[in-house]
C-alpha cells in the first residue's frame, strides 16, 4: 500500500497528520518505509473514509448499519440459505483472508465455496476493485488487535 505522505513532508507534518480510529482504540504506531504502520494493521484514513461509504451504500442494508448483521444469523431462513453474518468481531468475517473477502464481495459466496447457494450477490460491474478493497479496510478497521491479527496472518500480510 502506498505511503499517504509525500517524502517531502517532515516528520512532524507526518506526526500531526496520523490519525486514530476506531472506537477510541489505543494503536500502536511507528514510523516506517515513509508511512505510518499501526502493529500488524496499517491504517489509512482517507481509504477507511472512502470504505465507509461503500459499505454504507452498499452492504449496511444486509450486514447492518454498525456490521452487527442479520437477527439469527447463524440460523437458516425458510428458503434453506443463511442470514447475512455480522462483519464486527462477532462474526466470521475476521476468520477469512484477504483474497477469499475480495472474491466474495465480487463473484459471490459460491466462487470460494462451489453450489453454495446465498441471498449476497456479487458485485462484478458494481463496485471497482479500489472500492471493494476501502469497504474490507472499513470493515477490518473496527476489529480489536487480536481479530485484525489473527485475519492478517491468515492473509499472509502480518
Amino acid at each position: 500500500m502506498p505511503s499517504a505522505f509525500s517524502a517531502a513532508e517532515s516528520l512532524e507534518d507526518r506526526q500531526a497528520s496520523f490519525v486514530v480510529l476506531g472506537g477510541g482504540a489505543a494503536l500502536v504506531a511507528a514510523l516506517a518505509g515513509g508511512g505510518w504502520v499501526a502493529l500488524h494493521y496499517q491504517l489509512d484514513s482517507a481509504e477507511i473514509a472512502a470504505g465507509q461509504t461503500v459499505y454504507s451504500a452498499h452492504c449496511a442494508s444486509c450486514h447492518g448499519a454498525k456490521l452487527e448483521g442479520q437477527l439469527d444469523w447463524q440460523t437458516r431462513l425458510p428458503n434453506g440459505r443463511m442470514p447475512a453474518p455480522p462483519h464486527d468481531a462477532s462474526g466470521h468475517t475476521w476468520h477469512h483472508s484477504d483474497d477469499q473477502l475480495f472474491t466474495i464481495v465480487k463473484k459471490g459466496v459460491s466462487a470460494v465455496v462451489p453450489d453454495y447457494e446465498s441471498d449476497m450477490p456479487g458485485f462484478v460491474g458494481v463496485l471497482t476493485d479500489d472500492e471493494v478493497r476501502a469497504a474490507l479496510e472499513y470493515i477490518k478497521s473496527t476489529w480489536p488487535e487480536g481479530e485484525r491479527k489473527v485475519q492478517a496472518r491468515r492473509s499472509g500480510t502480518n
